[in-house]
């Protein structure tokens, strides 16, 4: 949707009527001036070229020269009444067919008095006709200066009366001229010289769309976006619930904020919003202008500006970029306030102003993140919408369900499965589909943690069979969850973690970073392995800030968080005898309360379950021991890990290895690779001295001891 708006033909030629009409007012304003305070010059102008000569001025005007001032100004009296007359005249005659020309929305708008609104005229005359620029030369005699300054402005309107003093406010920094960016001063911010000497300039926004066409900033373009008061079904569906939570309350309000993570939905409630007043809706990303270097200020009073003049209902996002802590500046909060148009303003965060005046109420809103229904719906019309092949029969719940993606995340999520299903020259398949929400919801985690790309399947896995159901269990209840907490209101009713927490508990090498592999395969998620003994800091409250940090670039993308060396953190819980005890007990409630309140899957890893404190392993969903392998599932490990591909003698025994090494499947991984190298070095295949050779270095990393007994075969 681009950022600009035309006006209809018959709106314009009203507006350029009352415009035409107020320039000639201006007119007489300016002969008035020049007739009153006219300096003698010669008969001769020896400087012509150079200067402007009252002949000059008396050609512009068309006036008579001989004319006496004081008979001059009367006249110039009843000219210019006349004049006010042809303004109010095309004024009605607008209103007459239900329009406003728009130097009077501006002057409403922006709720100007009788000398700012007739100082911007001033300021707007160069921009429409330079023969202005001569005149106002001539006023100020320097043929230089091409526009209005402060003092050439006043001498027009107020000559040397005392209202002079009175009046130099309505051109400082905080005015309303200044503020609204209406004109603009051409000063040296370095040297910005005396406020009298400075020249304005009608900002060249506000004169375009006072000629008809609005056009944003060039430094603001690409932040802004206009919508026409007519929603889309698009909108409907986004908006959902929200919508009528907000139609409700918000009854014309002058500030209203949205809290929340789904830009998409609260867009999608502002668009319904501002259609059922019939106003277009106006949006502008604030985070992205700001992060482009334009002060926030600026940026702000600016597009409140253009909101003001196109009539529209304002949408800011991004405002957490304003906050420190929850407060925001004073001076932008005044900004809001002060805006003399319907305003939405968006954060992720909740914010308060504290100590200014507010002249309107509030009213806030927080829009959560979409509901597993919402989520699907979303899929659906995405799906459908995209204008490409689909697999027949394609299932969106799973991904609904497992991937508690925002409306837009889903939207480029459809996007990116059609990509790549096009650059295949096939329809869009399931895994496309799985593979972009992956993508889309990745956490920013790089610097927190490992992420895992899943190698194995449950073909792999080698663990008892109860073990192996309850795995799967935990697969299906992450798939499940969507319908079983949200369609039959269980998490409503019974008090349970949104997540899925998990404790894997068994010695080093048994198959726990495995497993976590397989469900997150299995669930097409992503996997990210943290290290809690990294995570763990001796400075107070800093474990808390690290952990927090996970979580929060983890929220949004349904990861699985496999934390190994829980036992860094899950000790048996001790009597509190120090402070030391008191925050260590502090930092595992902390962690324990984030990861129920994360919609994902959590995974702690121990070695030692035995020193979980009961208290804690009862909060978790699901604890899966796995156990050392027997001789069988040693031998089934063996023939899994061996690599089709990997050369291999024809002697070798992996019978005699399962029953002779009680290894785990970490420590047959590592001698089965050790064995692979040394057989390029050497032989080009691997033997059974490459096998005891590796297994006999294994060993020894064990600490444990191997005899020569063990190594004969």
């Amino acid at each position: 949707m681009v950022a600009t708006s035309v006006a209809s033909a018959l709106e314009l030629d009203y507006s350029h009527r009352h415009l035409y009409a107020e320039m000639a007012r201006v007119d007489i304003l300016l002969q008035k001036s020049v007739t009153a305070f006219e300096l003698p010059r010669s008969a001769e102008n020896q400087m012509h070229g150079l200067v402007i000569s009252s002949s000059d001025i008396d050609q512009l005007f068309t006036r008579r020269p001989d004319e006496a001032v004081a008979s001059a100004m009367a006249a110039f009296d009843v000219s210019y009444r006349q004049a006010e007359v042809a303004v109010q005249e095309a004024e009605e005659t607008a209103e007459a067919v239900g329009l406003l020309p728009r130097l009077v929305r501006l002057r409403k708008a922006f709720r100007l008095n009788t000398f700012e609104y007739d100082s911007f005229l001033l300021c707007l005359a160069p921009s429409l006709d330079l023969r202005y620029e001569r005149i106002f030369g001539y006023i100020q005699d320097d043929v230089t200066v091409r526009r209005p300054t402060v003092n050439a402005i006043l001498q027009v309107m107020v000559g040397e009366s005392e209202d002079r003093l009175r009046l130099l406010p309505a051109f400082l920094k905080n005015s309303r001229l200044l503020q609204h960016r209406l004109v603009r001063t051409s000063h040296d911010a370095d040297d910005p010289g005396s406020l009298l000497s400075r020249q304005l300039v009608a900002d060249e926004c506000v004169v375009a769309w006072l000629l008809g066409q609005y056009e944003p900033e060039a430094r603001l373009q690409q932040f802004i976006e206009l919508h026409p008061p007519e929603p889309t079904e698009e909108d409907r569906l986004l908006a959902g619930a929200a919508w009528e939570a907000v139609f409700g309350a918000v009854n014309g309000q002058t500030v209203t904020l949205f809290h929340g993570q789904d830009m998409g939905i609260q867009i999608a409630t502002a668009r319904l919003l501002s259609a059922s007043v019939a106003l277009p809706l106006m949006t502008f990303d604030l985070a992205l202008a700001v992060a482009a270097g334009v002060p926030t200020y600026a940026a702000l009073s600016t597009v409140i500006r253009d909101a003001c003049l196109t009539g529209s209902m304002l949408f800011i996002q991004g405002w957490d970029v304003c906050l420190t802590s929850i407060t925001p500046a004073p001076d932008l909060v005044k900004l809001l306030f002060g805006a003399g148009c319907p305003l939405i303003v968006s954060s992720e965060k909740e914010w308060h102003s504290n100590g200014i005046e507010r002249p309107d109420s509030i009213m806030r809103f927080t829009l959560p993140p979409p509901t597993y229904r919402q989520r699907l719906e979303f899929w659906k019309y995405y799906i459908n919408n995209i204008h490409f092949p689909v697999v027949e029969g394609l299932d969106a719940q799973p991904i609904a369900s497992q991937f508690a993606l925002t409306s837009r995340q889903i939207q480029d999520s459809v996007a990116t499965a059609r990509d790549a299903a096009l650059q295949r020259n096939e329809i869009i398949q399931r895994r496309d589909l799985i593979a972009a929400a992956r993508t889309h919801s990745s956490p920013n985690l790089s610097g927190l943690a490992q992420k895992i790309e899943p190698r194995y399947d449950w073909d792999d896995l080698v663990v008892p069979d109860d073990q192996k159901a309850m795995l799967r269990e935990m697969v299906q209840t992450v798939k499940g969850r969507g319908v079983v907490m949200e369609e039959w209101g269980v998490g409503r009713k019974l008090k349970t973690s949104a997540g899925v927490t998990v404790l894997f508990a068994g010695p080093p090498g048994t198959g726990k970073t495995m497993a976590a592999e397989v469900i997150t395969s299995d669930l097409g998620l992503d996997l990210y392995k943290l290290d809690l003994s990294m995570v763990v800091s001796k400075y107070i409250g800093e474990t808390e800030k690290n952990l927090g940090r996970i979580f929060d670039e983890a929220q949004s993308s349904s990861a699985v968080l496999f934390f190994d060396e829980a036992d860094a953190i899950f000790g048996k819980r001790s009597e509190v005898k120090d402070s030391h005890d008191r925050y260590a007990n502090m930092e595992v409630s902390y962690l324990l309360q984030r990861m129920e309140q994360y919609d994902g899957v959590t995974i702690l890893a121990t070695n030692l379950r035995a020193n979980m404190d009961e208290a804690f392993t009862r909060r978790m969903q699901f604890i899966v021991d796995f156990p050392f392998p027997d001789e069988d599932e040693r031998l089934y490990i063996w023939k899994t890990l061996f690599p089709v591909d990997l050369p291999q003698a024809a002697d070798i025994d992996l019978r005699l290895f399962a029953s002779r090494f009680k290894l785990a499947g970490g420590n047959i991984r590592n001698i089965i690779v050790s064995a692979a190298y040394l057989a390029a070095a050497n032989g080009g295949q691997v033997t059974m001295d490459h096998l005891l050779h590796t297994t006999r270095r294994e060993m020894q990393k064990m600490g444990r001891l191997v005899t020569d007994m063990d190594l004969t075969y």
